[in-house]
């Protein structure tokens, strides 16, 4: 029997209801290093249970990048990319996204996809790109609202590659947006990989592009 995959999720940690499907997380803003890394504004728990929902039996590590407030840096997300890449993650998702390119997370994406990791980060459906989303080799993913839970859509798009969607588990239009959709879009990654697709990264895209439920942008008429 195969092992179960390892999602990485950078984000503001997890929640004691989840810990049964965390095998290993760390803080990279708690003081000490907090190796318990848990959620005090709850965005990474509500990615963990999109990806939850469409990958059941996978295995999380967490790395915590945001503490009190939804605010990082491209240093911080490097050295939590290198950590779960480290810790064997085969998919990492990154719900987030900082304006400036900065050298050691370019740096970091590149070793990930070097090491065979698939990265998946959130992109803006308008205005300028974000990092690591726009580094190449990273899965661009943004919010669709065409796309009901469980479905995806293949974008090709100059700025998003997938979208997906926009709602976290329960509904709550509060808290939707491109960061759900990066999560959603990660669980469809972690079920293919369950299902017995390759695990390299071209494998992955063509069997997103194949099983999506949209392809290219809805269009509009005036």
């Amino acid at each position: 029997m195969a092992e179960p995959v390892c999602v990485g999720v950078v984000d503001s940690g997890w929640a004691a209801e989840l810990g049964d499907r965390v095998q290993g997380a760390r803080s990279f803003v708690a003081e000490g290093g907090d190796i318990n890394a848990q959620d005090r504004i709850g965005h990474g728990s509500r990615v963990l249970q999109a990806i939850a929902a469409l990958a059941p039996d996978a295995r999380f590590c967490v790395a915590q990048v945001f503490g009190e407030q939804l605010r990082t840096d491209g240093e911080t997300v490097a050295l939590a990319l290198d950590w779960l890449v480290d810790q064997g993650a085969a998919v990492v998702n990154l719900s987030l996204g900082v304006r400036q390119d900065r050298a050691p997370l370019r740096a970091a994406c590149e070793r990930a996809l070097d090491r065979g990791c698939v990265v998946v980060a959130s992109t803006p459906a308008r205005g300028e790109p974000v990092f690591p989303a726009a580094y190449p080799g990273v899965i661009r993913v943004m919010g669709d609202a065409r796309c009901a839970p469980g479905q995806h859509s293949a974008l090709l798009l100059p700025h998003a590659d997938f979208g997906a969607c926009v709602l976290p588990p329960g509904g709550d239009r509060a808290q939707a947006g491109a960061s759900m959709g990066s999560a959603h879009l990660s669980g469809h990654v972690a079920a293919l990989m369950a299902a017995g697709v390759t695990r390299e990264r071209s494998a992955i895209w063509q069997a997103l592009v194949d099983s999506a439920a949209f392809h290219g942008p809805e269009r509009r008429t005036s």
